[in-house]
């Protein structure tokens, strides 16, 4: 870092320059934190001949203009201008108006307040140009094109010798250049290789043997036609190599920019302390991310602060390992999640500590791709961690959604607190052992009495539903290395009894998962297994799994669906709060006798059925996936209606019956079922 700012330091150092020097470095590295804490003070300390340099520093971010550029550059450097400045320089001669004070001209008649009464004005000493060191940041932010910028700033550069350091990402220039008005350039591309012929596909070659080459995609020919006609990577490079004369690498000193970070929290003398301490974990974490972002770094540990606040204070036993643990974690979910590594669903979908730890140990066994993310997440930031208590869900959720949730958070805390505790011991269940490899730790006695005690637990359905396959999956690996004495065959029967079972005895918590949770679209799309393996064991029971879950939500659906329609019509109040709201996501009419329903709509007020009309409509708006369920039986609804028809004998009711079935009909085109 010394030799970075020794290298800018001499170039302010020389008498006279007419080139630029650039400052290149990821975005968020920490380079403008560079300017402000080391490098600025360093060149506003340089004496050239008794000469003091003043830095004048400018995010060109948003910048929509050059004339913002001019106005704070003006601003800066003359405070105190006169709104004369444009008569003086239209009627006297002789003076010389340097190239950077025609930049601020345009802005002049928005000061007032310096008197220039001389008939004489020298402009050049009124700008004082030769002690300035102008710094221009975030130079691919702006919203002018950026060739038009460095254009602006060769001006005073070349002709007034003006030190100038520019600050920015080249890799982000470079993308931006490509990526700018794509649909404009494509349009335009497309109009060109038509006029020249060439938008029909031809071999990709001209000689005779070209013909049994394949045609060259269409999408190559336009990219190529817009890199002839909107190559502007090479206006920049042109005009950089006349520009800038030295470009410098940024690398940040991590410890030293931690440093500067910690010193921040000195308010929170407990929490600045326990960075202190764990500096070294901070930086091997963050340099995991393979990114140079600080600034992700820095919204990582401002979260932890709240995150360290409650459970220091809530449960002080905590060990430091724990918190540890924790710090990790939040570094790098935040990395994984702001980064874009991973889309947020991915660790949104992991419940609890025990299926983190269980996804990752079968990832040997199930083609999955969550298991393998899960995996390279936990060996990047856990590889010499000892704690098996390694996601945490609170933390998750609060990264991802900035919502801290009590609830989760101490059930969280409570259960690392009782597993780290001597005196109290949480037992985990005998199944979860074989999930997560625990097995492995015991002796050949104690195995085989835990194999045994877990295939009781599935004849029993005394597991959670959710995870039967994959406890048969690492079974059947269990089989085919010779631990487990039992066939194939005989255990997929005993799982597809258990699974029974399991869904009889935790419907209502299936149900709820599949209904009642606004975000749980993998349930809602029936994707519950995010694996693919080319096992015809596994696969028939995935789909005997998928046909016995499906089973029981029907008839929980029909229980339901009875005690919302007993209120139909005499507490109808009741049925629209039902139907609105704990029954919003609930397949109520899937399996409900549409006789019976038919017969009850009959008795409802015509106010009513209006209503119903407009509830329907709302139910289903942005649901297909409930209206498919339901679809089936509310077609028979429409036949009920249908066949009633009695032209003789018109009514509102049944105008308003027919509607019903007319409402039903369109959401269904609509659909296409």
């Amino acid at each position: 870092m010394e030799e970075l700012i020794e290298s800018i330091c001499d170039y302010v150092r020389k008498p006279y320059t007419d080139y630029a020097i650039m400052i290149n470095g990821e975005w968020g590295s920490g380079k403008t934190y560079f300017w402000n804490n080391k490098l600025r003070s360093r060149l506003e300390s340089i004496r050239v001949k008794d000469k003091k340099y003043k830095t004048i520093y400018m995010s060109l971010y948003g910048i929509n203009s050059l004339e913002e550029i001019s106005k704070k550059i003006f601003i800066e450097t003359n405070p105190a201008i006169s709104k004369t400045l444009r008569k003086f320089v239209d009627t006297r001669e002789g003076n010389v108006i340097p190239e950077y004070v025609k930049t601020g001209l345009d802005m002049a008649n928005l000061f007032g307040s310096t008197n220039l009464n001389s008939d004489k004005v020298d402009f050049s000493k009124t700008f004082a140009i030769d002690n300035k060191i102008l710094c221009f940041d975030d130079l691919e932010r702006a919203n002018v094109d950026v060739i038009d910028i460095l254009g602006y700033i060769n001006n005073f550069v070349e002709h007034d010798g003006i030190k100038t350091i520019l600050i920015c990402n080249e890799k982000e220039l470079a993308t931006k250049f490509k990526n700018s008005n794509m649909e404009l350039k494509s349009l335009i591309a497309t109009y060109i290789l038509d006029k020249e012929g060439n938008l029909v596909q031809k071999p990709a070659g001209n000689n005779l043997e070209d013909k049994y080459l394949p045609a060259v995609p269409l999408a190559n020919l336009i990219e190529e036609k817009i890199s002839d006609i909107f190559d502007r990577a090479n206006d920049y490079e042109r005009i950089k190599e006349k520009l800038i004369g030295e470009t410098f690498e940024y690398i940040p000193e991590y410890a030293y920019i931690l440093s500067g970070m910690i010193m921040k929290y000195s308010y929170n003398e407990p929490l600045a302390d326990f960075y202190k301490r764990n500096t070294a974990i901070i930086i091997a974490t963050f340099k995991k991310t393979f990114t140079r972002n600080l600034r992700i770094l820095k919204h990582a540990l401002n979260d932890f602060e709240k995150i360290f606040d409650n459970v220091t204070h809530d449960y002080p036993r905590v060990p430091k390992e724990v918190l540890q643990t924790m710090l990790i974690f939040t570094i790098a979910v935040s990395f994984e999640i702001k980064a874009g590594n991973i889309s947020k669903e991915k660790l949104k979908l992991i419940k609890s500590n025990d299926e983190y730890v269980s996804i990752i140990f079968t990832s040997k066994i199930l083609n999955d791709n969550n298991q393998f993310y899960l995996k390279e997440f936990d060996n990047r930031y856990f590889i010499n961690t000892n704690q098996s208590y390694r996601f945490y869900k609170f933390i998750e959720v609060y990264i991802r959604t900035r919502y801290f949730d009590e609830k989760i958070y101490r059930e969280n805390l409570q259960e690392i607190y009782n597993t780290s505790s001597n005196s109290k011991r949480v037992q985990i269940s005998n199944y979860k052992k074989i999930l997560n490899g625990d097995y492995w730790k015991l002796s050949d006695f104690d195995f085989d009495l835990l194999w045994r005690q877990v295939i009781e637990e599935v004849k029993l359905g005394k597991i959670d539903f959710d995870e039967s396959i994959k406890l048969f999956a690492v079974y059947k690996y269990l089989i085919n290395i010779g631990l487990v004495k039992v066939t194939v065959a005989e255990l997929k029967h005993i799982f597809e009894l258990g699974m029974q079972v399991a869904a009889k005895n935790n419907a209502e918590e299936l149900f709820s998962k599949q209904f009642s949770d606004a975000d749980n679209d993998v349930s809602k799309n029936g994707n519950e297994f995010d694996y693919e393996i080319a096992d015809k064991d596994i696969e028939e029971l995935k789909n005997k799994y998928v046909e016995i879950k499906n089973m029981a939500l029907q008839e929980l659906a029909y229980e339901k669906s009875v005690l919302l329609f007993k209120d139909l019509p005499s507490n109808i109040q009741e049925f629209y709060k039902k139907m609105i709201n704990e029954y919003a996501q609930v397949p109520v009419f899937s399996k409900y006798d549409m006789e019976d329903l038919y017969a009850k709509l009959e008795l409802t007020p015509n106010y009513d059925l209006y209503n119903i009309v407009n509830m329907l409509d709302e139910r289903y708006k942005e649901n297909g996936e409930l209206f498919e369920i339901d679809s089936k039986n509310l077609k028979r609804l429409c036949g009920i209606i249908r066949k009633h028809r009695n032209d003789s004998i018109r009514s509102i009711k049944y105008v308003l019956l027919e509607n019903i079935a007319d409402k039903i009909e369109q959401i269904a085109r609509r659909y296409k079922l």
